[in-house]
């Protein structure tokens, strides 16, 4: 069993293991079990009802939070001519064609997000083993690879984020830091969970949101009422 430190010893005792809170509960008390130095991220786990062995049963999208994450997005884009200018002209960090490629094949990983043209993949492929193991490489189905590289850019810088069904059935996700109003969180709680459901296999039966709980980067978890949310 994991050892825990004083602060969260203490953090922990603020909330009830075994209880079910509404939202907005939970949110104010994993903000005030949040007492580490720095600004810490609030995250939630959602496990669904879904079998992540079956294809058809893969859950993975993107979602934009109406409040953002509260990190600034480092984004790379890989393209070509017209292309390359308009990304630098919507503020993409990095922007680039085989001079970005083979700067990451030498160890340079300074972005958060990589977006690529379509006519780019051919070298990008290139890239594969180095970011996919980092979870880097563009996808069409993240957004990621696309000719509307503005739009791309826009969104990322305003707070998309992806989600994917793990191993165990589960999705983590970042709603926000333990700095923001209760109620920004709550709103970007909900824009996470209105994807999921959104998301929701035509082959998934049963109960589809199991269990919800958010917890701060170094903080106890609280559970949230996820029948709200059915």
């Amino acid at each position: 069993m994991a050892k825990h430190g004083k602060k969260y010893v203490e953090s922990a005792k603020l909330i009830d293991r075994d209880a079910t809170y509404e939202s907005l509960e939970a949110i104010e008390l994993v903000k005030k079990a949040a007492t580490a130095k720095f600004d810490e991220t609030v995250e939630a786990a959602v496990r669904l009802g879904v079998d992540p062995r079956k294809q058809d049963q893969a859950v993975r999208g993107v979602v934009v939070l109406p409040h953002g994450t509260g990190k600034t997005q480092r984004v790379l884009v890989f393209a070509k001519g017209d292309k390359l200018k308009e990304a630098e002209a919507a503020g993409a960090d990095y922007v680039g064609d085989a001079d970005l490629i083979a700067k990451i094949q030498q160890g340079w990983f300074e972005f958060d997000v990589c977006v690529a043209t379509p006519d780019m993949m051919g070298e990008v492929g290139k890239l594969g083993r180095i970011l996919g193991g980092k979870g880097l490489m563009p996808n069409p189905k993240a957004g990621t690879v696309t000719n509307d590289v503005t739009k791309a850019i826009n969104e990322i810088k305003a707070g998309k984020i992806e989600y994917r069904l793990d191993k165990a059935g589960q999705i983590h996700a970042p709603i926000g830091k333990a700095s923001f109003d209760s109620t920004k969180l709550d709103e970007n709680l909900k824009a996470l969970i209105d994807a999921l459901n959104r998301a929701k296999p035509a082959s998934s039966k049963g109960v589809y949101l199991k269990n919800i709980s958010i917890s701060s980067t170094m903080g106890p978890g609280a559970r949230v009422n996820a029948a709200v949310y059915r």
